[in-house]
């Protein structure tokens, strides 16, 4: 019996014994006396068996047929194998037509044992409050997990995900580098544009604690990578998290995705980094953004215009390089004319920047300009490394000198190169050494 009817049963037996009154007892119960009366008449002819509900172990007028659950049970101890209970019920109505609720699922499963709760420790964090604004402050992180399921090539995801909305911005690339990094700020600028503030982890990619060279020292620079130089000439702050916990809701995204999007490409077949962004784009972030984005505090959007900045300059790995006398400048083990309509006084032997694009093109900077240059052969370089045949637009060209064959001359016995000279030595004793005064 349950509780509701033990307590019944008590009633019953002190309305039997005449210590209570039926309108007493109706109160007591919650019930009118028309139906204390028919309690008390089963009570009377069944004993406490008469207080049991009618309807325990019947089948509800609602439970899903037979047929319906061995379907279903096949679909997800197959196709859908590994799901958990809220995206299996999803598949099941949006492929299969089964329209069954999220816990029905998985009661199924875990009574086919396709399914065991996974229970999480419980840790003390110290809440933080939502930005109020979109672009306000947005989360960037990598995620290394095996895409594909080994059906095609390594891949890393990188999501930026808004702190106020819960927005989501993504892509897949080959690994987790400087440029894919840096390309993924850049696609997310000319969405959206700048945020205010970028919170990351301590990677490579945003931090470095090598130290500094000697000129930059000496101008007060402090040491920064590709991608926290770029930062900073956008002028987004970047900030970095002392823990995974830190930046949870995209650490939580990750687990999100690594669930349910390695089984929806699973299920369109995708195999490779251009399909799965494809995939992303078209069905993946729309769906995400409608179901788990939030409104903002506030309707204003933080995100600055990105007119003003030259995205391909700024977000290219850009390093110093110095100008040869022959106004060449060498880079990756390729060398680089300067041509004769860029030269101009003090750029021989001083410095330029190379910006080596994500477009793979290669631009020099000078003095706030860009100079005009061609790429040399690489036949053009000898062992020294210095160009050959090159020279600086004043100098006057030089004759290759003409090669020397041997004549098979030899000097004779009285040739001066054959004669002996008398040495003379000096003695080196210490009583031979005058006393200098």
């Amino acid at each position: 019996m349950s509780t509701r009817e033990r307590d019944r049963l008590k009633v019953m037996h002190q309305l039997e014994q005449g210590q209570l009154s039926r309108g007493v007892a109706a109160r007591q119960l919650g019930v009118s006396e028309r139906q204390l009366r028919r309690l008390l008449r089963r009570y009377r002819e069944e004993g406490d068996a008469g207080l049991i509900h009618r309807l325990r172990g019947r089948a509800s007028n609602r439970r899903t047929g037979e047929e319906v659950r061995e379907r279903a049970v096949e679909v997800l101890g197959g196709e859908l194998r590994g799901f958990g209970p809220t995206l299996a019920s999803e598949q099941l109505q949006s492929r299969h037509g089964i329209d069954v609720s999220r816990e029905t699922v998985r009661k199924w499963m875990v009574e086919e044992g396709l399914w065991k709760s996974r229970r999480s420790r419980a840790q003390h964090r110290e809440w933080r409050e939502r930005r109020a604004c979109v672009g306000e402050l947005v989360q960037m992180d990598t995620s290394e997990h095996d895409w594909f399921e080994g059906r095609g090539p390594k891949a890393v995801l990188i999501t930026m995900i808004d702190d106020a909305t819960s927005r989501v911005f993504m892509r897949f690339y080959p690994s987790d580098t400087s440029a894919a990094n840096r390309e993924m700020v850049g696609e997310y600028i000319r969405r959206h544009g700048r945020p205010r503030a970028l919170y990351t982890d301590k990677a490579s990619h945003f931090r470095d604690n090598r130290p500094l060279d000697a000129e930059d020292e000496l101008e007060g620079k402090r040491a920064r990578t590709q991608l926290g130089r770029a930062l900073e000439e956008l002028e987004v702050v970047h900030i970095a998290a002392h823990s995974p916990q830190a930046k949870g809701r995209v650490e939580r995204s990750f687990g999100t995705c690594q669930d349910r999007l390695v089984k929806l490409m699973r299920l369109e077949g995708i195999a490779d980094i251009e399909s799965a962004n494809a995939y992303l784009v078209e069905h993946f972030i729309p769906e995400w953004n409608r179901r788990f984005t939030r409104e903002p505090r506030e309707v204003a959007d933080a995100h600055r215009s990105r007119q003003g900045f030259d995205l391909q300059a700024i977000l290219s790995h850009q390093e110093y390089r110095s100008v040869g006398n022959d106004y060449t400048v060498q880079y990756r083990k390729a060398r680089y004319q300067i041509l004769e309509e860029s030269v101009r006084g003090g750029l021989r032997g001083s410095r330029v920047t190379v910006e080596d694009r994500l477009d793979g093109t290669i631009r020099l900077r000078w003095r706030g300009g860009y100079l005009k240059h061609r790429a040399l052969p690489a036949a053009a370089t000898n062992r020294a490394g210095a160009a050959v045949g090159l020279r600086p637009p004043s100098a006057p060209a030089r004759k290759p000198r003409a090669s020397r064959e041997p004549t098979g001359w030899k000097p004779g016995p009285d040739h001066p190169w054959k004669k002996t000279y008398p040495r003379t030595l000096l003695s080196c004793a210490k009583q031979d050494i005058p006393t200098l005064r």
